[in-house]
């Protein structure tokens, strides 16, 4: 007993160390660049075909995997994917760096790993919502159905999430973009709902192959879906875009550790391939813009559970 007394008093001085430190938790904030609404947003530069790369991550609510085991990462050998692993690094990751980006678009998520933040962590969470660097999209609790789904149930999945975001981050966290990317098959009710809601725009990732073919020959990637077709005013209509490549990055993008594309921008090295993938993303971009009307395109950078390391 003596000895243990004894080597408890030797290790006092750590053990108050350690628990001050995570108590205080100093980070040296960078200013912020901006505030959160359009103005966070690069310039674009007229006469230029402007790219506007998106990096998200899309986390089902459910699908291979228990809601709770998406959040916590069990079953790795199932899919490899952990929610609450996704929020942390691309929070930190703004932090550190305030050109960075993001969208979160799963509420319910979202919501979980707000439950068991302290209050240091919500407040740099609301510091980057209010630089506009964390941007809550789509809003609603999961991103629901539009088949099968009653215009009752989705009001709900919307308003719930909705509230939660602006109980917590006030005007910031309001979303203002719509975010269907992956159901199978979109409702003009489901526009005229979103329209009605308040959203400035909808974007959707997946179509009918026919329909995109289409799409792309008109350049009618993007248009102004009238909810109401019998409605006189304009409270129905809403901008909406068909992502040109679902949600995924363009094809020999993807650089997250779910992927395999790799950039090696080392001149020295013998596979040195920068120039390579520049040029392939130039042509990339020149192809996509052949399909849409404007001198902005949208790029998703992200895809099922990305950014979790």
């Amino acid at each position: 007993l003596t000895m243990l007394v004894l080597g408890l008093h030797r290790l006092l001085p750590f053990i108050f160390i350690l628990s001050v430190q995570a108590r205080e938790r100093v980070f040296q904030l960078k200013p912020r660049l901006a505030e959160c609404g359009p103005t966070s947003c690069h310039a674009t530069r007229p006469g230029y075909t402007n790219v506007h790369l998106v990096p998200h991550s899309h986390d089902d609510t459910g699908w291979l995997k228990t809601v709770d085991e998406y959040y916590y990462g069990a079953k790795q050998e199932v899919q490899r994917a952990g929610v609450q692993y996704i929020i942390e690094s691309v929070v930190k990751e703004l932090a550190k760096d305030p050109q960075k980006k993001f969208i979160q678009v799963e509420t319910g998520f979202f919501w979980r790993w707000w439950l068991d933040k302290d209050e240091y962590m919500r407040n740099l969470t609301r510091t980057l919502v209010n630089a506009g660097q964390l941007e809550f999209t789509g809003g609603g609790w999961s991103m629901n159905d539009e088949a099968a789904a009653h215009y009752t149930a989705i009001i709900d999945n919307m308003s719930y999430g909705i509230k939660f975001f602006s109980d917590n981050f006030g005007k910031c966290g309001r979303p203002r973009v719509s975010w269907q990317i992956d159901p199978f098959g979109h409702s003009r009710e489901q526009a005229n709902i979103f329209a009605k809601m308040g959203f400035d725009g909808l974007f959707f990732g997946r179509l009918d192959y026919a329909d995109k073919e289409k799409r792309m020959k008109d350049k009618t990637m993007e248009m102004i879906w009238k909810g109401d077709p019998d409605e006189k005013s304009s409270t129905s209509d809403l901008f909406t875009g068909a992502l040109f490549h679902a949600y995924s990055p363009p094809p020999g993008f993807c650089f997250d550790s779910l992927c395999k594309d790799v950039l090696m921008d080392d001149p020295r090295m013998e596979d040195f391939n920068m120039d390579k993938k520049v040029a392939e993303f130039v042509n990339y971009t020149l192809f996509q813009a052949s399909s849409y009307a404007t001198d902005n395109l949208i790029m998703t950078m992200g895809e099922d559970f990305t950014y979790q390391n």
